[in-house]
C-alpha cells in the first residue's frame, strides 16, 4: 500500500487541506446562517408581542455581567490589557452562532425568534456600539 502523509501544522500542510476544510465551510455556514435567519423570521413574527422591555433590558445587561466575570478572571490569571479587554469581549458576547444552534438542538420547543432577536439584533449591536469602549475603559482602568 501507499503511504499518505500530510502535514497540517504548515502553510504548505493547510493548502494541501483547503479544498476540504475551507471551501466547504464557508458554503456550509452560509446555509446554517440563511437557515437560522428564515427560522428566526418565522418565530419572530409568530412571537413578537412576546419581547418585552425586560427582555431586551436582558439582552443589554448580561454581556455586561459577562464582561465583569471575564476582568475577575483575568486580573486572578495576570492577562495584560489587552488580554484583559479580549477575554472581557469573549466573556460578554456568549457566542452568537454556537449558542442558538446549541439551543435549537437541546431545546426545540425554545422560540427562536426571541433567543435569536436577542443575540443578534440586541447584544451584538450593544457590543459594538457600547459594550466594547465600556469594556476597554474597565480593562485599562484594572
Amino acid at each position: 500500500m501507499g503511504q499518505f502523509s500530510v502535514t497540517i501544522n504548515s502553510e504548505a500542510g493547510l493548502n494541501d487541506l483547503h479544498l476540504f476544510i475551507v471551501v466547504p465551510f464557508t458554503g456550509v455556514q452560509a446555509l446554517f446562517l440563511l437557515d437560522m435567519g428564515l427560522s428566526a423570521g418565522r418565530s419572530l413574527l409568530e412571537h413578537r408581542k412576546e419581547i418585552s422591555g425586560g427582555v431586551l433590558v436582558f439582552g443589554c445587561l448580561m454581556p455586561v455581567i459577562g464582561s465583569v466575570f471575564g476582568a475577575g478572571f483575568a486580573k486572578l490569571v495576570g492577562l495584560s490589557t489587552g488580554g484583559t479587554f479580549l477575554l472581557m469581549v469573549l466573556s460578554a458576547s456568549a457566542s452568537y452562532i454556537a449558542v442558538p444552534a446549541a439551543m435549537r438542538l437541546t431545546l426545540p420547543q425554545a422560540k427562536s425568534g426571541i433567543y435569536l432577536t436577542l443575540a443578534l439584533g440586541v447584544t451584538f449591536p450593544f457590543n459594538l456600539t457600547l459594550g466594547m469602549p465600556l469594556y476597554f475603559l474597565l480593562a485599562s482602568w484594572l
